[in-house]
């Protein structure tokens, strides 16, 4: 009877050395970040955008029109406010243009960290019964606001082409400042989406960071408006060098290193960057949790 079950066994060790074999190993650095995966489920990214912008606008009276109201609305208040009643310098500009420049990627950049920084809690269901990489769910909420912003910014260019001003070369190095505030975006929402799984706080904590947000960044006002010697503050803030690169880009004048010096420039983006690095290896260390509390 020992001899039987040596011999089956050995079979069964035999049989198991002819299966493939799947060796598990710490990776540590950049590697333990496994952006390949983000590819290799591109798919499955494509999907989550799309169902993100789909499901934004199920069984609204006005559908897609919200994209074009909603910015429209709120430079008409802006403009009375700090165009008419507070006449806020405009750098020579038309306020109307000035401030819908600047108010077109605000609005993409507050949208995106609103949905992706709860995106994790909402995607429950999904996150805990199969397995992808968890970075794919901020990720589509950060790059599903693209659609409301392209919708944006073509009422942004019909604005422009209304007061007769037309884009120069600058307009070129537009995309660059789009992916400074897509990364920006994606970076304080890995943070913040990772932060809510545990403490649910967030979710009420973000609509005052960005409202706190809005008001440190140059959008109904001009940078001009601070004294030199202050503008390194307003350097701290990764989204003044967005807002005033895209002014630069649609409304020409002086580059944008006139208004911000760019070695503060350079400090807002090592910002930027710093914080989606640290962001992405945060979310990676507790992204193993998130099915088990979310």
């Amino acid at each position: 009877m020992a001899l039987t079950d040596q011999l089956s066994l050995d079979n069964q060790v035999e049989q198991q050395s002819d299966m493939p074999q799947t060796i598990i190993r710490k990776t540590t650095g950049l590697a333990a970040l496994q952006l390949d995966q983000v590819w290799a489920f591109r798919e499955l990214l494509y999907f989550l955008v799309w169902r993100d912008v789909k499901v934004r606008y199920k069984q609204t009276a006005l559908g897609i029109a919200w994209i074009v109201l909603q910015p429209l609305i709120m430079l008409g208040l802006y403009y009375v406010i700090f165009g008419i009643l507070l006449q806020v310098p405009s750098n020579g500009v038309p306020y109307p243009a000035f401030a819908f420049a600047a108010l077109v990627p605000w609005t993409y950049f507050a949208g995106a960290l609103g949905r992706a920084s709860i995106s994790l809690v909402e995607g429950a269901q999904l996150v805990t019964k199969v397995y992808f990489p968890r970075l794919l769910v901020p990720l589509s909420a950060v790059l599903a606001g693209l659609v409301d912003f392209a919708i944006a910014f073509v009422v942004l260019i019909a604005v422009l082409l209304s007061y007769r001003i037309v884009p120069g070369i600058e307009i070129l190095l537009l995309p660059v400042f789009l992916l400074f505030g897509i990364l920006t975006a994606l970076g304080f929402s890995l943070w913040l989406s990772a932060l809510n799984v545990h403490y649910r706080d967030i979710k009420h904590l973000v609509p005052f960071i960005v409202q706190t947000w809005w008001f440190a960044t140059p959008v109904m006002y001009a940078t001009s408006i601070f004294p030199e010697s202050f503008r390194w503050v307003l350097a701290l803030n990764p989204m003044t060098g967005v807002v005033e690169g895209f002014r630069w880009a649609l409304l020409g004048g002086q580059y944008p290193g006139a208004q911000l010096p760019l070695q503060l420039y350079a400090i807002s983006v090592g910002i930027s960057i710093l914080v989606l690095v640290t962001g992405m290896f945060f979310f990676r260390s507790t992204e193993r949790t998130f099915a088990d509390i979310v």
